[in-house]
């Protein structure tokens, strides 16, 4: 398998790279409008095929790259199929492996940060990897406080689905906003001010309705061309449009599962 771990400055956003090495296919996991040129490129620099782009979730603070990079590759737009968007390829969900090439990508249904929310695991066979979105971060969460969060909800699917996973499991988060790549299932057990053990659901409440954070900046319009797989909506800011010029070359197809062995 090839992985690499790429990084959007401005939202602080992490987009993965996975690709099957016997196959040639790749899948980029929460790619970003802005960045869809370099990572195209980091694709084909590694002789891969920019075969999917994979959505954890609806995302409020930046806009997706994945309808640039089906324009600009015919790569397909995979999203949670709960999501039932119109514009993009493929759904997935809970129990159905996604499969790229030799690779089989586990979903996991891991809503609060949002009622759609969806984490991917892969098992390597020497050790798990958990692309967490933004339900858990390092040593922090999603909040909960706008576009269907709900604490109580991301209170279970952390305790209930992370961190029932083996301590060792390696999880990388949606974004991080210093500097930090990686972390594990033991250390958010052991660390995580939100979640570490002896904080119950009443105190992970009273947490997260405490925090007090500000509006996101760019909500008002990720979220509804986010909608539209990362079409730029008429109220872009004028700073933010610079990627926002793509010319759609794949036709749109009917949502649908993409069956995998059963997990």
């Amino acid at each position: 398998m090839i992985f690499k771990q790429l990084f959007e400055a401005d939202s602080s956003t992490y987009t993965y790279l996975i690709g099957c090495e016997e196959t040639g296919e790749s899948v980029l996991i929460d790619p970003v409008i802005e960045t869809v040129e370099r990572d195209l490129g980091v694709v084909r620099e590694l002789g891969l095929k920019p075969t999917y782009t994979l959505e954890t979730h609806i995302h409020a603070d930046h806009l997706t790259g994945a309808k640039k990079m089906r324009a600009l590759s015919g790569s397909k737009i995979v999203v949670p199929e709960m999501d039932q968007l119109a514009c993009a390829d493929l759904g997935v969900k809970e129990g159905e492996v996604f499969v790229v090439g030799n690779i089989k990508l586990h979903p996991l249904h891991t809503p609060g940060h949002t009622s759609t929310h969806h984490a991917y695991m892969i098992d390597t066979g020497v050790h798990k990897m958990l692309f967490s979105g933004d339900a858990l971060l390092i040593e922090a969460c999603g909040r909960t406080d706008f576009q269907s969060g709900d604490a109580r909800t991301l209170y279970k699917s952390i305790s209930q689905k992370f961190f029932t996973l083996p301590d060792e499991t390696l999880v990388y988060p949606g974004h991080d906003y210093e500097g930090r790549q990686i972390t594990t299932i033991r250390q958010e057990k052991q660390r995580n001010p939100r979640l570490k053990e002896g904080i119950d659901e009443e105190n992970f409440v009273k947490i997260m309705e405490s925090l007090d954070l500000p509006y996101p900046r760019k909500i008002d319009f990720a979220v509804p061309g986010n909608t539209a797989c990362g079409e730029c909506p008429d109220n872009v800011p004028e700073e933010y449009r610079g990627p926002c010029d793509i010319l759609e070359v794949a036709p749109n197809t009917t949502l649908t599962s993409k069956q995998g062995d059963q997990g």
